[in-house]
């Protein structure tokens, strides 16, 4: 049996960095995997309002994408992404990170499962505040291929997008959808954040694997499942509502009348629609997230000479 000795640190990691390896992070991730959101996007957009689908399924979608736009065209609304991750994943990340540590120092070790939970419904609800002007954008940067040339906004990059959004639909458009958005990052983050940190835990004390690269994938991989399944419905919804059209008169009231809406004329299932890439999406984001943001804590600790805490060695 291997023998592990715990070290603790005086100092935890700085708070700004919990912000900034949160935002890196996010970003490296994004640059791996956003096809995979845009067919989430085309997928859940597929099909409303009762027209004809655009795609039958995932390799469906990959093909008539590749065809019609482009190799390139998996990639639009790569800037929104990006500045998505900025936004949204620097403060989730961040704000997670802070309120963990702060649960940590007051029960004097890691906290228990539910704080866990409490501290990503808290960082889900910040980040999602933040990032929803960069949602908004990308959901219609992403889905804008899929319209005919005549129907399409033709933003030429996230900043086109967000100077016209406010100049053609005022500000408050950029929170368009909001109340699902919060919802969603709320489930996501309390599911991915807290199970992820669990997992590894459960992982790493059990002696299943040792603190590194594998229990990492192992733990962001339970994450992203359990993550994927509870968040889907609010995605669906949260991507109806800020892609939709108010110039006729809004298809939907809100959020649970999208979920309505949407369960009665598609069916309860139609409310996982897309989980494929949906799941291809947010497993590798989680995967990949969770790789570079421990990897660039252990990269500080290295350079400060010093463990982190809890570190086992």
């Amino acid at each position: 049996m291997t023998t592990t000795t715990t070290v603790t640190r005086n100092q935890p990691l700085p708070s700004y960095l919990q912000f900034l390896f949160g935002g890196l992070s996010g970003i490296c991730a994004t640059l791996i995997i956003q096809p995979f959101d845009l067919l989430k996007t085309r997928l859940q957009l597929s099909g409303e309002g009762g027209r004809p689908a655009d795609h039958r399924g995932f390799s469906s979608a990959v093909v008539t994408i590749v065809r019609r736009e482009g190799f390139f065209g998996l990639y639009q609304g790569l800037s929104a992404a990006l500045l998505r991750q900025v936004t949204y994943t620097t403060t989730r990340l961040g704000v997670f990170g802070v309120v963990k540590e702060q649960l940590s120092t007051h029960s004097g070790g890691s906290p228990a499962f539910h704080l866990k939970v409490i501290a990503g419904l808290t960082a889900g609800a910040c980040g999602a505040l933040v990032g929803t002007p960069a949602d908004v954008v990308l959901v219609r940067m992403t889905a804008d291929g899929r319209l005919p040339i005549e129907q399409r906004r033709g933003y030429k990059h996230v900043f086109d997008a967000l100077i016209r959004v406010v100049r053609e639909e005022g500000v408050i458009t950029l929170w368009r959808g909001c109340v699902p958005t919060v919802g969603r990052a709320m489930a996501l983050n309390a599911a991915q954040l807290a199970s992820y940190d669990q997992a590894k835990e459960v992982i790493i004390d059990t002696e299943l694997l040792k603190d590194g690269i594998a229990a990492h994938i192992s733990a962001s991989t339970i994450s992203g499942l359990i993550a994927s399944l509870v968040s889907l419905p609010f995605d669906v919804a949260k991507t109806r509502l800020q892609n939709m059209e108010t110039s006729k008169g809004p298809p939907y009231k809100g959020m649970l009348d999208c979920i309505w809406k949407t369960t009665r004329y598609e069916g309860l299932f139609s409310l996982w629609k897309g989980f494929i890439p949906y799941f291809l999406r947010l497993g590798p984001q989680t995967i990949f997230t969770f790789i570079f943001l421990e990897q660039f804590k252990a990269a500080y600790f290295n350079y400060m000479q010093m463990p982190p805490k809890n570190y086992r060695i």
